[in-house]
């Protein structure tokens, strides 16, 4: 037990000074106990300092901002028919000036009224030769391999 108690002071000696107060407390039940008795050895308690730390698992108190508790800001809804249809509203984010007004179907490049706005196609559909086929594969690997070892026990 002697020799025990002796590395524990030089390690305090020479170490940091972060044990020193748990040195007391371990000098103290060393000197008191057994080592072969029931109680436990003495051990330093890994804590965490902030509040929801991982060995808390954010059990910790929840601080409150500096205002208190926030409320739900309400946001302006342009509720005008005339401007819903003719313009593209919020796309202004200045506080000057107005918003995109909408044009024509003619004045569009015809490539913009082929783009797929739905849902991307089946793996099946596509062509073997293309890229976007084999990038759809390789994704499709890597979530079944993924799921895979997310089932493994170990």
């Amino acid at each position: 037990m002697s020799k025990i108690l002796n590395i524990l002071l030089n390690y305090n000696k020479v170490g940091p000074r972060i044990f020193s107060s748990k040195m007391l407390i371990c000098h103290n039940s060393l000197r008191n106990a057994n080592l072969h008795t029931h109680l436990p050895n003495c051990a330093v308690k890994k804590t965490t300092t902030a509040a929801g730390g991982v060995l808390g698992l954010g059990k910790g108190k929840k601080k409150l901002s500096k205002l208190g508790s926030m409320e739900k800001k309400q946001l302006p809804v342009e509720t005008d028919p005339e401007k819903l249809v003719n313009y593209v509203c919020g796309s202004n984010i200045y506080t000057t000036g107005e918003d995109i007004k909408i044009k024509d179907d003619s004045e569009y490049p015809d490539w913009l009224w082929t783009l797929n706005t739905g849902k991307p196609p089946r793996i099946e559909d596509l062509d073997p030769n293309t890229k976007q086929y084999w990038i759809r594969v390789r994704a499709a690997g890597m979530r079944r391999n993924n799921k895979l070892r997310s089932m493994r026990k170990f």
